[in-house]
Order: structure tokens, then sequence, then C-alpha cells
């Protein structure tokens, strides 16, 4: 007798309670197959986009607020601050480099953000396309924002007011693309990036045939925020409640603001699990009652079974092959549907220039799926097969 053969057709002889069965399992299993995706990627990118930050530093407001929009660029800014004090700021003993960053305009969604090439340097960027700017009004595009707006070296685009798109557009004074930066899997591949100056160009007006004083125009410019590196790690306990009492800025520390944030990020991540681990449970206690059943239902077969020949251990065995095999069909879709959702939700957060998620991925974690899922089955299945496995072949013959 092949075990697995009949087991299988045991399997589809009900279909209905096999599909409901193979149901509960897979949406179980695809929920925490989805959390740790997210999870995962969502962790990765944070302490990717964070390597090498040691404060980040901008107006006065909600120490997350400015990490989420100087850093990641999801948020909106929380203000601007003076160039003086930043430039003061950099000649510190305790900082090492401070990288300016001027926020406020877009194009088609994508920011539009005002730096210097130590921006470029820091997240290690390439430039696979043309150059890096080297005079104002000269742009870099990130990978995405140059493929999703269709920009190439040379090309002149015209930045809006505003960082989600639809405000006033400054045709008078567009960029020129400079080049496509390379692929880095960081913020930068859906951000345009210029110069500072570029930035202020866009935005000071000067009056016809009147000469620019820059050394007054220094004292007036503002930056949005400044992304700053410690000389020392000392500097972590005295800098940033210097800066917050004795200047108009504030310092946030990016590890203390992005622990709070994936606290709160975790709280979903446990609702969406536990639900899984509800459905699986559900799923578990359906597959029980299932073959619990098949057992009374089935006492004329396993009577045949055993007047064949089949000790009782092959008939417990025909129960739990049959929960394994629809471990292993619940496994397979479980991880599929998981990786498209991720994909699904990874395309919906690109289309918003949000974080870079994709189901294409393949995490170590989730080879505990199919033993989560064949652990379940097997419990649901196993005081069935014990079950069959004690009942005595005169009872099968005569209940026969």
């Amino acid at each position: 007798m092949n075990v697995g053969t009949l087991s299988l057709r045991y399997l589809f002889s009900r279909p209905l309670q096999a599909l409901l069965n193979l149901l509960l399992l897979t949406l179980g299993l695809a929920s925490i197959t989805f959390v740790l995706l997210a999870s995962e990627q969502v962790q990765r990118a944070f302490e990717r986009d964070l390597a090498g930050i040691d404060a980040v530093v901008g107006a006065k407001g909600s120490p997350m607020q400015l990490i989420l929009s100087a850093v990641f660029q999801l948020d909106a800014p929380t203000g601007n601050v003076p160039l003086a004090e930043v430039q003061k700021l950099a000649k510190h003993p305790l900082v090492a480099q401070v990288i300016p960053l001027s926020l406020g305009d877009s194009y088609e969604g994508f920011r539009i953000v005002g730096t210097t090439p130590d921006y470029l340097a820091h997240y290690k960027l390439q430039v696979a396309q043309g150059h890096a700017w080297l005079q104002p009004m000269q742009a870099v595009a990130g990978a995405q924002a140059a493929a999703a707006a269709h920009l190439a070296p040379g090309m002149r685009f015209a930045g809006s007011h505003g960082l989600a798109g639809g405000g006033d557009a400054h045709a008078a004074k567009p960029y020129q693309i400079a080049g496509v930066l390379a692929p880095c899997g960081c913020v930068a591949d859906r951000l345009l990036l210029t110069s500072l100056e570029s930035v202020w160009e866009v935005h000071e007006h000067h009056a016809p045939g009147m000469e620019q004083d820059h050394d007054e125009d220094d004292a007036k410019r503002e930056v949005t925020a400044a992304l700053v590196r410690y000389r020392t790690p000392l500097a972590a306990v005295s800098l940033p409640r210097q800066v917050n009492a004795t200047t108009p800025m504030q310092a946030a520390a990016p590890a203390l603001e992005v622990s709070r944030l994936l606290r709160m990020l975790g709280v979903g991540s446990e609702v969406l699990r536990g639900v899984g681990f509800v459905l699986l449970l559900t799923a578990g206690l359906s597959v029980f009652i299932a073959l619990w059943n098949a057992v009374r239902e089935r006492r004329a077969d396993l009577a045949t079974l055993r007047m064949l020949g089949a000790p009782p251990r092959r008939i417990a065995g025909l129960l739990l092959a049959e929960a394994l095999w629809l471990a292993l069909a619940a496994s397979l879709l479980g991880l599929a549907v998981g990786h498209v959702l991720m994909g699904i939700t990874g395309a919906l957060l690109a289309e918003r220039q949000s974080l870079p998620l994709t189901g294409a991925l393949f995490l170590p974690q989730e080879l505990w799926i199919p033993a989560l899922a064949a652990a379940v089955a097997l419990a649901a299945a196993l005081v069935p097969a014990i079950g069959a496995y004690r009942t005595d072949a005169g009872e099968l013959l005569n209940a026969r």
C-alpha cells in the first residue's frame, strides 16, 4: 500500500472540506510571511539610510518628524533654520561633519533636495549616466526617480512648490539633469539632488540690474536640516543638549527616534501576526474535526485495509500523511500569497515615493513557515491518528 498516494486520494475525496482547511492554513501562513517580509525590509531600510548619521539638526518641533523628513524623506519638514547656525555647528570641536539639506520643492512627486557633494559621498552614490552637478541649476536624479519621471542627462525640468507636487511650478528657473545615479537601494533612489545654491537661486528674487551681496545673502539664507556626524562618541552626551538649549535649532538622535518608531510599527506587526496565528489555530481545529470524522466515516475502508494486512501504524500514517499533504500545499500557497501581497504593497508605496519594499525577496526565516504548517497539521491529526492506531481490527470488522 502506498500511504502517500492513498492519503492524497482521501484528501480529494472531500474537496469542500479540504478547500476550507487549505484556505484557513494559507491565510494564516500568508499573514505571517507578509509580516516577516515587511518588518525585515523596513528595519533594513532604516538601518541603511541611518548608517553613519549620529544626529539630525533642524527647526524645533517633533524629533521624529525631523528624522522622517530629513533622513527618510517621508514627512514634511519642521521648518527652516539659519544657515549661519549650521555653519557655526560645523566648526564645533565635537563635530566631524555636517551635511546641510534644503527641502521644499518636488517634481512629479519626487523631492528636490539641495545639499553638498558630501551627501553623495556619505551614501557612496555612483553616477551611472552623465556626471554629478558642477554648477547651480544642475541636478542628478536617483534611479527610481529617473525611471518614473523619464529623466535623462541633458533634459530640463521645472520644480513645483511643495513636497507632494501640484504646487506652483518654478518654470522661470528650470533644472538641467547632469546625471543619473546608479541604484543604491537607499533613500537617494527616489530623490532629485542638486546644490544648495540651486535651491536658493530658485527661491530668491533679486531686482534686475542689482548686484548681489553674497555675504548679506548668506546671513539671510536658511536650510531645512543638517545631518551630523560626531567626532567622538562622547558628543552624544553633551552636544544635543547644548544645541537644544543654546540655539534656535533642535538635535534629534536617529537611533532613539527610530527605536520608538519601530516599537509603534511593531504593535501593528504583532496584531497582524496574531491574526495569522488565530487563523492557524482555527485551521488546526478544522483539520482535527475533519480527520476525526474521517476515521468514523472510513471504518469500512480501514477494516478492508486491516484485512489486507496493513498494520496499525500504517492506518495512523494515512491520517498523518493526509494532514502533511494539506500542510505542504498550504505552505506553498501561503508563501506565494505573502510575497504577492508584499509585491502589491511595494508597488503602492513606490507610487507614493515611500519606503522601497519588494516581494522578490526570500528570507531565511521563511524556512520556518513549512515547519510551522507541518506542526499545526500534525498536532491536529495526532489524536485521530492515535485513535485509528488503537482501534481493534475485530471492532472495525464488526462495525463494517
